[in-house]
């Protein structure tokens, strides 16, 4: 069993992809988040009523749209990782620019959103729904952006044929931050939107 474990093929499926200080970070934003997706849950139950009312007022549409955008976001990322594998570096490198333009799809419904709720007078202090509405939304949008200038920086370094079959840790790293901004917005698009 122990010769098994310290097989270097069988340690290598074991092991995260990318870098290993990413999933550190990750694992700490995910718990930053869950604390928020939990005093929002137990704050709902607290005002169930206000919850309902203004979570109408939301535009579940919008958000409907940006949850499809971002997991073929992910999509596009999944493949980009499968061509550097490959070898393709230009490959890789379009994927990602494609990742790169769903996620400016997602930051331009998201900041119309925005701007629709400011000129509603919607503020972080109208209510407690909009409270949490409005950080938990903003705090997602920042990673969004976070993980666009990542990506980004990958693309480049792929384009310029800096990474390899061999050597692509920096993929698989940018890819696996990509993917936990995804799965927040899945949780927070029902949570947010449309459970009552």
């Amino acid at each position: 069993m122990e010769a098994i474990a310290s097989h270097p093929a069988v340690r290598e499926k074991s092991s995260l992809p990318g870098d290993f200080a990413i999933w550190i970070f990750i694992y700490a934003e995910l718990l930053v988040f869950g604390v928020f997706f939990l005093a929002y849950a137990f704050t709902r139950a607290r005002h169930v009523e206000l919850f309902n009312t203004f979570q109408q007022t939301l535009d579940r549409e919008s958000g409907a749209i940006n949850t499809l955008v971002l997991i073929t976001s992910s999509y596009f990322v999944v493949m980009a990782v499968n061509a550097i594998r490959r070898n393709a570096a230009r490959r890789c490198s379009l994927w990602l620019t494609l990742a790169i333009l769903s996620g400016s799809v997602f930051v331009f419904l998201k900041l119309a959103e925005f701007s629709a709720k400011q000129a509603e007078g919607v503020t972080l202090s109208t209510n407690t729904f909009y409270m949490f509405y409005l950080s938990l939304t903003f705090f997602h949008f920042m990673h969004v952006l976070m993980g666009m200038v990542i990506l980004s920086v990958v693309a480049v370094k792929a384009y310029r044929g800096d990474y390899s079959a061999q050597q692509h840790t920096g993929v698989e790293t940018g890819a696996s931050y990509w993917h936990m901004v995804d799965l927040v917005w899945i949780v927070l698009f029902p949570l947010v939107y449309v459970l009552h």
